[in-house]
């Protein structure tokens, strides 16, 4: 097998490792791969901006980004966390908008990006990408709608522990405990929307129940 073949069968194996592009089938496979271009980010590097209009989808293929909006004060709110796999600009390519939110990286990244008019035109070839990006915004609106109603029927301290299970990762060293990214108690305050001196508290009580435990800024729960 010659170095061309070789190095085109180990994009697609690392493109169908990427749940998006998981079911798509080989030719569509390899018609994606062609019009992605690939962009490597360091650390604290924004990727997208909010307010600014979006030329571009990105995929993660190594890495990890978080996503803020702007709050009313001005400071920086955390909507949520993403890592290899996962993909984003995607709603401000289709709606033709300004993007919603900002996109940063948390470590040095290399992301897979892709531009609005090839992302449209694949998604009018390849029924296995649309039908991917669909089940993707499904999960997405599922996951929004958990969180509004964790924010109305739950109390803090649950919706605290819900936010480290979603939002931790499990570290290889470690296999049975699993890892949040740095976070301050105003930051978690923010996302779950309460205040920062509840947030203490509910903190307090998870650590104290034994559930939770902490390493800087990190904080450590059970795999």
């Amino acid at each position: 097998m010659n170095e061309s073949v070789t190095r085109r069968k180990e994009a697609l194996e690392s493109l169908r490792a990427i749940p998006l592009f998981s079911r798509v089938n080989d030719v569509d496979l390899e018609d994606i791969a062609s019009h992605l271009i690939e962009r490597r980010f360091t650390k604290n590097s924004t990727v997208v901006e909010e307010g600014l209009p979006g030329d571009y989808m990105y995929v993660i293929r190594e890495g990890r980004v978080k996503v803020t909006k702007a709050s009313e004060d001005g400071r920086e709110k955390i909507m949520n966390f993403m890592e290899a796999g996962g993909f984003f600009g995607d709603m401000a390519l289709l709606s033709n908008e300004v993007r919603s939110a900002s996109v940063k990286t948390l470590e040095p990244s290399r992301l897979l990006a892709l531009s609005r008019r090839d992302f449209i035109d694949l998604l009018r070839q390849s029924p296995d990408l649309a039908l991917a990006v669909i089940e993707e915004l499904t999960v997405r609106l599922r996951e929004t709608s958990e969180q509004a109603s964790s924010l109305s029927f739950q109390g803090v301290k649950q919706r605290t522990r819900g936010l480290f299970e979603r939002i931790s990762r499990s570290e290889p060293a470690e296999s049975d405990q699993r890892l949040t990214p740095a976070l301050t108690h105003q930051q978690i305050a923010d996302m779950i929307g309460t205040s920062r001196e509840t947030v203490t508290r509910a903190i307090k009580q998870l650590k104290q129940e034994g559930w939770l435990a902490q390493q800087g800024k990190r904080y450590v729960i059970p795999d």
